[in-house]
This record gives structure tokens, C-alpha cells and sequence, in this order.
């Protein structure tokens, strides 16, 4: 179970992957040459800087979940907002009875990321993507795929991500472990 000092520290983690992600995109939407607030309308163009071959910051409005799945406006839009609630609620619920330090850091890294994008899908009906590392083999298809694209992604996904990640493998490799144990193997 987490102590009181434990759950400060997983609030903390949870607290800056939510603030290093709404600073990442403020960053983004201040900024005139990625024409993020204009581009909410799909016939609007957003922008894009090129930085290297593997790496550039390219504006684009996901309205959808995880690498622009299940595109979503109007209603479905409240319905994800519903579902992305409950997720982030359940999973505090879990993060706080976490007996393992890797169980509670994948949760919070989860959780943040979760409410990272929550706030933008609130306040825009979209998520501000643009950490594009589409590189030179997708790159010039960027601008006309359909759903966003999936390798332009943003500080709460990669939060998602490595957290997802890392509470599969601690719940995979644990488990066996904690089996083995009981066992004798």
C-alpha cells in the first residue's frame, strides 16, 4: 500500500507530466508560425518546423485517441472525455493501493497523460500533437493523412506510452516472478 510520503511523490510525478505537457503545447499554440488556433478549422493549414531529418515540430489537432483512432466530434467528443474521467479515476484508485514502486510510477506517468490531453480535448474538442518523428520515409505524406499521423504525438502521449509500457512489463514479468516464488520454481 503507498504511504502518505509515497503518494505526494506519485501526485509529483503525475503533476509534472501533466504541467511539462500543457507548457509543451502552450509553447506550440503561442507560436504564429504553427497557426495551431486557425488550423481547429480541418480546411485551415497548420504549420510546421523543419528541424532535421529524423525530427521536426509539425502542428496537428488529434480529435481522436491514440494515434488519431477513432476521429471524434460533437457528442463522441463528450463521450471520450466520459471515458478518459473514469479511466484516470480508476487507475488514481489502483495507483493508491500499488504495493510496487514500478506499479505506482507507470500509473502516474498514465494518469498525467491522460489529463494532459483531457485538458486540451476540453478547451479545443482536439489534443495538440506535434513532437513529429515521421522523418524523411513519411514526411511528405504528413499533410494529407486523413486522422493525424502516427508518429506526431506530444508529452502526455509519450507519458501514456512509457507508462502503458512499463505496467505491462511490471505486471507481466512481476506476476512471474511473485508465481515462481510461491511455487519454488
Amino acid at each position: 500500500m503507498a504511504t502518505a510520503q509515497n503518494r505526494m511523490l506519485w501526485l509529483g510525478v503525475i503533476l509534472a507530466v501533466i504541467v511539462s505537457d500543457q507548457l509543451t503545447k502552450w509553447l506550440i499554440l503561442s507560436n504564429p508560425a504553427f497557426n495551431a488556433v486557425p488550423c481547429l478549422d480541418v480546411m485551415v493549414a497548420c504549420g510546421k518546423i523543419e528541424l532535421s531529418s529524423v525530427f521536426d515540430l509539425t502542428m496537428l489537432w488529434n480529435r481522436g485517441i491514440s494515434f488519431g483512432t477513432l476521429q471524434s466530434d460533437g457528442i463522441m467528443r463528450w463521450v471520450l472525455v466520459l471515458a478518459t474521467t473514469g479511466i484516470a479515476a480508476g487507475f488514481t484508485y489502483w495507483l493508491f493501493r500499488a504495493e510496487r514502486w514500478l506499479t505506482a510510477l507507470s500509473l502516474a506517468l498514465v494518469i498525467g497523460g491522460a489529463i494532459g490531453n483531457l485538458i486540451d480535448r476540453i478547451r479545443f474538442g482536439a489534443v495538440v500533437d506535434f513532437l513529429d518523428f515521421s522523418g524523411p520515409w513519411f514526411g511528405a505524406h504528413i499533410a494529407n493523412w486523413p486522422i493525424g499521423f502516427p508518429w506526431v504525438f506530444n508529452i502526455a502521449d509519450a507519458g501514456i506510452t512509457v507508462g502503458a509500457v512499463l505496467l505491462f512489463l511490471d505486471q507481466f514479468l512481476m506476476s512471474r516472478n511473485e508465481t515462481g516464488e510461491a511455487t519454488g520454481v
